[in-house]
């Protein structure tokens, strides 16, 4: 076997780190380093050993300094100085992406990010370029046009763009796109005029792996990729030009294109891929690990493919420092890792006793997999069990589904019908892979959750590593690996046994449903209690099934956002139910239409809430203390400050359920209810910072229970609210952290918490 040569990778690593450290510093430092890092260099001459060393500082300096200077650009350009001052201006920029519809309660809006080319403020014009964000009135204005806006300029939250610009009016185009971006956004709109007549689902899907637009594709259907370990085919990813390059790559052989004609056929697609999808750093990145990667499966690639890759990753962070904070980017070094080091010996493995093409599909898609297992778990907070098998599953139609869909495009610009023609296999086989996704994603166990903290995490990649040294060996082996592939199976379709899960005398569980509230209280054996379903009805079921509950007397819905109602059907499905509860404020009425549609459908009375009534199934007895009004003047959101708010009592303690109240609804709260005790408080709004203080600190509340999604794009729980809960005297949980957390009444009335069957 031939020596690993890992010179190239800690060039990789050590640049990386420049990077990060770069984005944190000032350019003034990295300018000092390089001389430094040059005259170590050039005293090479000390003695061999210290040639790579050198070379790797050198380097490191160049990626530093890149990293500071474009940092000190964007914060100290002239937009982002405008910026600090909510500084009003107008501004002349060219789109560096399509506007995309955003929900906002301002009506329709999108968003997009451009480049200022000439900006106005207080009478005076500057000439610059400088990355801004915009959210502006809804608009159709193609990628690549030059506009003019005007409007408030406030800092961004994203540290490679120096602002964020509130347009007053829509984009008034001043010019067209180039000609090159103009052929690009012409193909791109073919595509998706080829695709037009099949469902919603497959002809989204379709320009998704194609171009890496997935902005059509259904929040759910997005979900469930995501469970099924193949959301890198909808976003722009290597996995999108190695299909399309591969494809074109299959039609020039079989045309009989042979060696440099090979050569410059991949090179046009590549060329091809970045103009289409648009020149923006994800695409370049993706160009860059689909073309090493595509190159790595062959023999060559094989020697050097791991040296390509880190030279490719090395110079990728010097032009464009920022990748060494982006996911996508670390993601796509990891797979493009997995599947040059490990896929190849397994394949060679796995070939002793099946079909070379068989060994291939199952290598690849387990090497990428198991090379990103600890930082997707780090991101979603669980292990995909299904992934390698969806990948299988899908794989045959993914390549064919790209090309054709891409085919079906060309063609559409001499002719529409023609087109659509061509690719209406494309639309088949993309039904074929969302039917992969649904159908994994339904499995009683997809995915097992998994800790975000750094000891979880360590376990985990130690786990990862076990694997990848010691199952080449056993894949050799086709009995070993058919019970390793029947353990996995039972796995997925049985599920993992959970020691001390459910415990006994639980009272409350916060079920870990993502990005919302999903609340169960116990009333008796297999029975429960719902308050709130999540966004996601895989989630809420496989919670309440966790703790055997088929029959649900109540279902309580504090308010219609899509993170307490979406998960309606979970809860329905082969329950019985009683009757649901909700609140009389029936807004969102998208939320409020699809509670009812589902009620109807499964034979459940609904019925509001009336504030003052009390309810007593089995052994949980409570009150409806909230809403006693709608109209909150002072409200951002009425929906939030509607919720219904519950006082339960069970087993001798208190729980406050506060739904997503705000601060004008807290303080009416506390104004209503001044003596209002409680022993364990479910956090409103999930943490949110818009809390009533003076609530929460007199409630004498022992435990808190914030129910939040990991990751959250919105900040929660807010730091300023857990310090007022701690200084409150409060333990406190968290469903982003813990996962289901349950709480816990024993004989003696002492209360404590069970975090996935581990006392806390």
């Amino acid at each position: 076997m031939t020596r690993l040569d890992l010179r190239a990778p800690l060039l990789a690593a050590v640049a990386w780190a420049a990077a990060v450290c770069g984005l944190a510093s000032t350019p003034g430092l990295g300018l000092l380093a390089f001389p430094v890092g040059f005259w170590v260099w050039r005293r090479r001459a000390l003695g061999r050993t210290w040639v790579t060393p050198a070379c790797w500082l050198v380097c490191a300096c160049a990626v530093f300094t890149s990293a500071a200077v474009q940092r000190a650009g964007v914060e100290e350009s002239a937009i982002g100085r405008l910026a600090a001052l909510n500084a009003s201006v107008r501004v002349v920029a060219v789109l560096d992406t399509a506007p995309q519809r955003v929900k906002s309660r301002f009506g329709g809006r999108v968003f997009f990010n451009a480049t200022v080319v000439e900006v106005t403020a207080h009478d005076h014009r500057l000439r610059l370029r400088a990355p801004i964000q915009v959210f502006a009135p809804a608009a159709s204005v193609p990628r690549g046009a030059k506009v003019r806006l005007s409007g408030p300029l406030r800092p961004s939250f994203d540290p490679e763009r120096a602002a964020v610009l509130t347009a007053r009016g829509p984009p008034e185009v001043v010019a067209g796109p180039g000609l090159v971006t103009r052929a690009s956004n012409r193909l791109r709109s073919s595509i998706r005029q080829a695709v037009s007549r099949a469902g919603p689902e497959p002809s989204a899907l379709v320009p998704a792996l194609v171009d890496g637009d997935d902005t059509a594709m259904p929040a759910r259907t997005v979900a469930d990729f995501q469970t099924a370990g193949l959301t890198h085919l909808l976003a722009v990813s290597g996995t999108n030009l190695t299909l399309m390059v591969g494809g074109l790559l299959s039609l020039a052989r079989l045309a009989g294109v042979r060696a440099r004609g090979l050569v410059a056929v991949g090179a046009v697609g590549v060329i091809g891929f970045v103009l289409l999808s648009g020149p923006e750093p994800s695409v370049l990145r993706a160009a860059a690990m689909g073309t090493i990667a595509l190159v790595g499966l062959g023999t060559v690639g094989e020697r050097r493919g791991l040296t390509w890759l880190s030279v490719g990753a090395f110079l990728l962070l010097l032009i464009d420092p920022w990748l060494a904070r982006s996911v996508g980017f670390a993601l796509s070094v990891l797979a493009t890792a997995g599947i040059l080091l490990l896929a190849p010996g397994w394949r060679r493995r796995l070939s002793t006793w099946l079909p070379g093409w068989a060994a291939e599909a199952i290598a690849v898609p387990l090497a990428a997999q198991l090379a990103c297992t600890p930082l997707v778990a780090a991101i979603s907070g669980q292990v995909s069990l299904v992934a390698v098998a969806a990948n299988l599953a899908a794989g045959p139609f993914v390549g064919p589904t790209t090309v054709l869909g891409l085919a079906g495009g060309l063609v559409g610009l001499l002719s529409g019908s023609l087109g659509r023609l061509v690719a209406t296999p494309a639309t088949w086989g993309a039904s074929a892979i969302i039917a992969v996704a649904h159908r994994s994603a339904d499995l009683p166990v997809p995915a097992v959750e998994w800790g975000a903290g750094p000891f979880a995490l360590l376990v985990l990649t130690g786990f990862c590593l076990g694997i990848a040294t010691g199952l080449g060996r056993l894949l050799a082996r086709p009995t070993t690996a058919g019970v390793l592939a029947g353990l996995m199976t039972v796995a997925v379709l049985v599920g993992l046994p959970t020691p001390g899960w459910p415990p006994r005398d639980w009272v409350l569980v916060a079920c870990s449903v993502g990005q919302g509230d999903g609340l169960v209280l116990a009333t008796g054996p297999h029975a429960a209690v719902v308050v709130d379903t999540g966004p996601d009805p895989r989630l809420m079921d496989r919670c309440l099934r966790r703790l055997g509950v088929r029959n649900v007397p109540v279902i309580v819905l504090t308010h219609f956002h899509a993170d307490h109602v979406d998960g309606l059907s979970g809860v329905l499905r082969k329950r019985s139910v009683g009757e649901i509860v909700t609140t009389s404020l029936a807004d969102p009425p998208g939320g409020s239409r699809l509670v009812h549609e589902l009620a109807d459908g499964a034979g459940v009375p609904v019925r509001v809430a009336v504030a003052g009534e009390q309810t007593e199934v089995g052994a949980v007895r409570w009150q409806v203390l909230a809403p006693t009004r709608t109209d909150y003047p002072d409200s951002e959101s009425p929906p939030n400050d509607a919720s219904v708010v519950l006082l339960v009592e069970t087993r001798g303690i208190r729980i406050l359920m506060t739904g997503d109240q705000e601060r004008p609804s807290q303080t009416e709260l506390r104004r209503l209810y001044p003596d209002l005790q409680a022993d364990v408080l479910k956090v409103a709004h999930h943490g949110s910072s818009k809390q009533d203080e003076d609530l929460v600190t007199s409630l004498g509340a022992r435990l808190a229970v914030i129910s939040v999604g990991l990751n959250n794009d919105y900040g929660h729980p807010a730091p300023v609210t857990l310090r007022l809960l701690r200084q409150a005297g409060m333990q406190v949980r968290r469903t982003d952290l813990d996962g289901d957390v349950a709480v816990v009444v024993d004989g003696n009335g002492a209360l404590s918490t069970v975090v996935r069957g581990v006392r806390e």
